[in-house]
């Protein structure tokens, strides 16, 4: 039996034009407004802060050991750091890239885990299977798996020795275990989403279930193995594209939510927004 996550929803922040790449830390939620081109952090109690501004779109977070922010530049196909002295470019991804990249995972070293969208445009938006590219501490990328179908979000279990990642075009999502060395193997398929669930963006609690964004059909918990135990259902008209266990104890679910997510459209809405629903039941877990 599927559980219904009973709510309510409440709206933390909004006039954002699309929200997506929620990451708790410090107390505070970490998201980038993609088509706004700027990374916010948010209280619990709603206060705003602007973090950068880009050149370009931002997508996937991740921290450094020493605290700096790393940042996707999706069609730049760059990582920037925001460190002590402004931003700088972290990697250049382009020589094993091609169709813009997206989320990102970092582990406890500073190393990144970047997924790629695959989407060839110059062939009609025909999907290739991408690698997920790694980038060393030190700025060095390459690639860590092959032929992901759309990789999205993207978590490490807070021990360190796994990486979930979901896989748009494939309704599902994968796991594998990381090596010495940031090395990824043992690649499997953790879940196999229900007709019509693209998992967007995803979280990890501490029972091991991954919370997946589905966009039009809410937030659903998934176990390994591929059963659904839980389910968030928003308002008509209403998408949620990531998602994210924070709060005082982290067992708040702050969505990332919007009406659309068509670059045109949304940028004369300005609808999206950071919203959340009290005590799921389960805590956050992995690493921001």
């Amino acid at each position: 039996m599927v559980i219904a996550v009973p709510g309510p929803i409440e709206r933390v922040a909004g006039g954002f034009v699309f929200t997506e790449d929620p990451r708790w830390r410090d107390g505070r939620l970490f998201f980038v407004d993609m088509q706004n081109r700027r990374v916010h952090s948010v209280t619990p109690d709603g206060d705003v802060a602007l973090v950068t501004t880009l050149n370009d779109a931002p997508s996937g977070l991740g921290f450094m050991p020493n605290g700096d922010l790393l940042i996707v530049a999706m069609t730049e196909q760059k990582l920037y750091r925001l460190g002590a002295g402004g931003l700088s470019v972290h990697a250049d991804l382009t020589a094993l890239t091609g169709f813009g990249i997206n989320d990102m995972a970092v582990d406890a070293e500073g190393r990144a885990y970047v997924v790629q969208f695959g989407y060839d445009y110059t062939k009609g938006g025909q999907m290739v299977p991408s690698p997920l590219i790694v980038v060393q501490p030190d700025g060095t990328p390459g690639v860590a798996a092959p032929g992901l179908a759309v990789g999205n979000g993207i978590v490490i279990s807070g021990d360190g020795k796994t990486l979930i990642v979901a896989e748009s075009a494939g309704r599902r999502i994968s796991a594998f275990d990381i090596g010495a060395g940031g090395a990824l193997s043992n690649r499997r398929v953790f879940a196999e989403l229900p007709e019509g669930h693209y998992p967007d963006g995803i979280c990890l609690d501490s029972a091991g279930g991954v919370w997946a964004s589905t966009i039009q059909h809410g937030v659903i918990r998934v176990e390994d193995g591929g059963r659904v135990t839980h389910k968030v259902t928003l308002p008509a008209g209403r998408n949620v594209y990531a998602c994210m266990l924070g709060g005082p104890d982290r067992r708040d679910l702050y969505l990332c939510t919007a009406e659309t997510h068509e670059h045109g459209p949304a940028t004369v809405l300005k609808n999206a927004a950071i919203d959340r629903i009290r005590d799921v039941g389960f805590k956050g877990t992995g690493l921001p």
